[in-house]
């Protein structure tokens, strides 16, 4: 037996049905995305990560929330602007360079000739730069949201074989 919804057979109560749970969204923004940066790893000992490189990162973020808003959205895409907008000014044509990286004076010099856009972070790799977006993300989430949504986690990808994830750990109590 099939079910077809129709006006004859639907009570409409004014406000839609919604089963407890959790809902995730994800948004993406792939490697044409055009947040090609480059970065060394000084602490990688012997391996060739210990260089100046880059890549076109691709990142994907995942709300979630248990409570949807008025119009049934974990939430807005369309309100999501400001994050592309602060990767695009962390990742697109820029260096990225550990903190406590030994050569900061040289990737100052080249950022003082205008040969670099420098962004120094707490660390870099897919790792960090993962945690680093989770912590900008969720903070805007939940300001935009009043705490209703959470970001669960975020993925950043070098290309398709490479990628890291970071998930927060659970608050103790």
């Amino acid at each position: 037996m099939t079910f077809v919804h129709s006006p004859a057979n639907a009570t409409h109560t004014g406000s839609p049905v919604r089963p407890a749970g959790i809902w995730r969204v994800v948004k993406s923004y792939g490697h044409a995305e055009g947040l090609s940066c480059s970065f060394r790893q000084w602490q990688a000992g012997a391996s060739h990560c210990r260089y100046l490189h880059g890549y076109a990162l691709g990142f994907r973020f995942t709300f979630l929330t248990e409570t949807l808003d008025d119009r049934g959205w974990c939430i807005d895409f369309g309100g999501l602007k400001p994050l592309r907008a602060w990767l695009h000014e962390t990742f697109d044509h820029t260096t990225l360079v550990a903190a406590d990286d030994p050569e900061m004076p040289s990737f100052q010099a080249l950022a003082a000739q205008g040969l670099i856009q420098l962004r120094v972070l707490p660390g870099v790799g897919c790792e960090a730069f993962a945690a680093h977006a989770w912590s900008w993300a969720a903070a805007f989430a939940a300001a935009q949201t009043g705490g209703r949504v959470r970001l669960e986690q975020v993925e950043v990808a070098e290309h398709a074989g490479n990628s890291a994830i970071f998930t927060p750990a659970p608050a103790a109590g």
